[in-house]
């Protein structure tokens, strides 16, 4: 007798189609069976030795979340209700260019540093790897949910050049080709790219199009964080349009939003120039998050040539005088490329994380806030709290436009991502809420998209970019990785008050057939694993 059936459940199955209401049968991690109309035709009805009703919940497959910052806490944090609880059941991680693998024990510490306002430390880690492979094979160890992994462009930069600005030798270039290969043939899906942070911004396209034709070899795509989400950001999506159309790479654009004031009410820009390169043959795709605030770290924000170097280089640019009134000039009255060419506005940039606790007067409040507060000018307290907390603060920055959040997210190659950073001590509401909040307040409240629409941008379509042959839908002999919720009460319980709410209305998520949230609680379940390309 199989193990689990899911009776009267009205499926959403990811293909956009009409729901219909079914039976469905769980057995061994997969869908065995798919009985339609069962208690209404009167047939033999399926059994098994778990029966759960369904009645009144919606069964969809289980949610892709394209852009997820869990490198680290899969490993640290077991339970991972920030994510099951959404009804994520396959995160996609080493964004942005910078992760944990392939590294050496110096790139390590550096990346380690540079990135620890996403990821924290670290020092509760057991480093145990450094190949993408090694790495892959500790999320195998069991995880709260499946993990698919990038190639971090700027790691591998950092591993075989530096972090110097500089164009790569002939013999730097074959290494990174060769370091792309491997962590290919070890199991990763694609590379990223973080090109307004350092080193991978240090990259010129030609360097770049030499790696996307070795993923593109391997049947991966590319997921840059491009040059620019401001002043130059149309310019910048048709750079990597550009580019990967050269390198016969499939395209998958990171966070594609249009933000700061420059950009206002320009999505339609942005989707016309998609829609033309999709005419003409492109592969291209897009993630979102359902909310306006963008959130990165404070020293993201810095011009990159004060970054160049790494982490130590750039304390020590901050603490000389002369050199901070450059950074301070760049950012106020230029517009530094680390906040994509705009002149920043102190007034959007909220602290949202230290790595220092006696910092945590800073969280929740802006730095011209904080500024006032102390009778200083904003640049002063910026400076002064980087210097303090050793560039860790992470920031949510207020520049987003809700009319460019919804035309994007209705387009067809639109996926969800929910670019969740879950450290400090208050995050962006999006790491909690993303899934929920497009159930709940775009299709449900404000009728964006159809409920069939919605759920095919969360499952099939980013199943679709990641070439899994058996997920994304539920069909039989898929893989039961599986969401049951109401769509009557479904919502964010995250905000920007109180960001760790967990969301309502997501009563059961299975992963490969077991349940991780079951009655609205999360089990012991480490049911994830690392999710290996699909062979070309």
């Amino acid at each position: 007798m199989e193990e689990l059936v899911i009776r009267d459940a009205d499926v959403v199955d990811g293909s956009g189609a009409d729901s219909y209401r079914a039976d469905v049968v769980v057995d061994g991690g997969r869908i065995v069976s798919i009985v339609k109309e069962a208690a209404a035709a009167g047939c033999q009805r399926p059994k098994a030795r778990r029966e759960l009703d369904a009645e009144g919940l919606v069964l969809s497959p289980g949610f892709v979340d394209m852009h997820a910052h869990s490198d680290l806490a899969l490993l640290r944090d077991p339970d991972h209700s920030a994510k099951a609880a959404q009804g994520v059941t396959l995160e996609v991680i080493g964004q942005d260019g910078l992760s944990y693998a392939p590294v050496d024990d110096r790139t390590l510490s550096e990346v380690r540093r540079a990135i620890a306002g996403w990821n924290g430390p670290g020092d509760d880690i057991d480093f145990d790897w450094r190949t993408v492979g090694e790495y892959l094979d500790r999320l195998d160890r069991g995880i709260a949910v499946n993990a698919a992994y990038l190639i971090p462009q700027g790691t591998v930069r950092a591993l075989a050049v530096g972090w110097e600005d500089r164009e790569a030798t002939p013999r730097e270039l074959e290494r990174m080709r060769q370091l792309v290969a491997e962590g290919m043939e070890q199991g990763a899906v694609g590379m990223s790219s973080g090109l307004t942070y350092t080193p991978g911004m240090y990259a010129k396209d030609a360097e770049l199009t030499e790696l996307c034709r070795v993923v593109a070899s391997y049947g991966g795509y590319y997921c840059p964080h491009h040059r620019s989400y401001g002043a130059g950001a149309l310019e910048a999506y048709r750079e990597m349009v550009t580019l990967t159309r050269e390198a016969g790479c499939p395209l998958h654009l990171a966070h594609a939003t249009m933000n700061f004031g420059v950009n206002k009410g320009r999505a339609p820009e942005l989707l016309a120039l998609l829609d033309e390169a999709l005419a003409a043959g492109a592969d291209i795709s897009l993630d979102t998050y359902p909310y306006t605030p963008g959130c990165t770290t404070l020293a993201a924000m810095l011009p990159s040539w004060a970054s160049e170097g790494g982490p130590e280089e750039t304390l020590k640019r901050l603490a000389d005088e002369g050199t901070a009134e450059r950074i301070r000039h760049d950012l106020e009255v230029t517009g530094s490329d680390g906040c994509h060419g705009v002149p920043i506005e102190w007034d959007t940039i909220e602290i949202s994380g230290v790595g220092d606790p006696a910092l945590a007067d800073y969280v929740g409040r802006t730095v011209q806030e904080s500024a006032d507060r102390r009778g200083e000018a904003p640049w002063v307290t910026a400076r002064g709290l980087l210097l303090a907390d050793r560039l860790a603060p992470t920031i949510l920055q207020h520049v987003g436009h809700e009319e460019n959040v919804r035309a994007i997210m209705r387009h067809r190659v639109h996926t969800g991502g929910s670019d969740g950073i879950l450290q400090g001590a208050k995050p962006h509401p999006r790491a909690y809420g993303t899934f929920p909040h497009y159930l709940g307040h775009y299709v449900r409240e404000l009728g964006v998209l159809s409920l069939q629409e919605c759920v095919a941008h969360l499952t099939s379509r980013p199943a679709a970019r990641l070439r899994l042959p058996d997920r994304g839908l539920v069909r039989e002999g898929y893989v039961a990785d599986l969401v049951l919720f109401d769509p009557a009460t479904v919502a964010a319980g995250s905000s920007f008050a109180e960001p760790r709410v967990l969301p309502t209305g997501i009563p059961y998520v299975l992963v490969g057939g077991r349940f991780v949230i079951e009655d609205g609680r999360r089990t012991d379940a480490l049911a994830g694993r690392a999710i290996r390309r699909t062979p070309a």
